[in-house]
């Protein structure tokens, strides 16, 4: 009978329809740890959903041999971080802020996996070589069938080496951005894998970079190269943090789209 607080919160849980189980652990006070096992269970079990979701959306960006399995194994792990490092006096959602451990904890496994073979490799060092200089010498990108002619590879080869590209480029920007939004960060513990992503990421995208306005390639530039953190790049700039964090979005939605529309989706 001592559990018998616990057992109400439980049925309550699974009652209540006007709002997701979770919306408890948004009450200051509540914590997953404090709940019984029913209720634990309960919250994880409803938000499970939303792991495959993210999965999926992530997997479409990614080459076929990437298991479905091996993101929403990630995304588990962490949900159960987000569960318990979740707290109420940060002023968000806790699916927002699930949402962005969730996301980080797949992108987290995409980089520990070594899911670029020896020869893939070196096809895509080849082929950012031949694009680069192709570039350089005709002032813009090559076509499928000069890429071909160029690099030697065969339509399947080239296609697969082109898609690995892609994938790698806006996993980095995606995982850039989760790491500037991640809850109650403020922006000042970057990540060093963001820093890095972004300049691995520079000779891909300059020409597109050149494309944003003045005021988003200066926030990316203090931020990235000047290593500013986000209060620092707002004095520079004089404005306020919300609008830095602004065009700082703004600049990485542009280069996704811009690169999306100019070299093709990778779906």
């Amino acid at each position: 009978m001592g559990t018998s607080s616990s057992s109400g919160r439980s049925s309550s849980l699974r009652n209540n329809s006007a709002e997701p189980v979770w919306a408890v652990l948004e009450q200051t006070g509540i914590t997953f740890a404090s709940l019984c096992p029913s209720d634990k269970d309960c919250i994880a079990r409803a938000f499970a959903p939303r792991i495959k979701i993210i999965a999926l959306h992530l997997k479409a960006k990614l080459p076929a041999h990437i298991e479905l399995s091996d993101l929403i194994s990630a995304g588990t792990l962490g949900l159960m971080e987000a569960l318990g490092k979740f707290q109420p006096e940060l002023n968000i959602r806790f699916e927002t802020f699930a949402d962005s451990r969730i996301r980080g904890a797949m992108l987290d496994e995409l980089r520990r996996m070594d899911w670029y073979s020896r020869g893939l490799r070196q096809r895509i060092k080849k082929l950012e070589q031949v694009i680069r200089g192709f570039e350089q010498e005709n002032g813009h990108a090559p076509t499928r069938s000069e890429l071909l002619e160029l690099t030697g590879q065969d339509r399947q080869e080239l296609e697969a080496t082109l898609e690995a590209v892609n994938s790698q480029i806006i996993l980095s920007l995606d995982a850039i951005q989760d790491q500037w939004n991640q809850p109650g960060d403020g922006g000042n513990h970057r990540e060093p894998f963001a820093a890095v992503a972004f300049h691995d990421i520079i000779d891909k995208l300059g020409h597109l970079i050149d494309r944003l306005n003045e005021r988003e390639k200066l926030v990316l530039s203090l931020y990235y190269t000047e290593e500013f953190n986000m209060k620092e790049v707002a004095l520079a700039l004089d404005i306020t943090e919300g609008r830095v964090s602004q065009l700082h979005s703004q600049a990485l939605g542009k280069l996704k789209k811009m690169f999306v529309r100019e070299y093709g989706d990778i779906n």
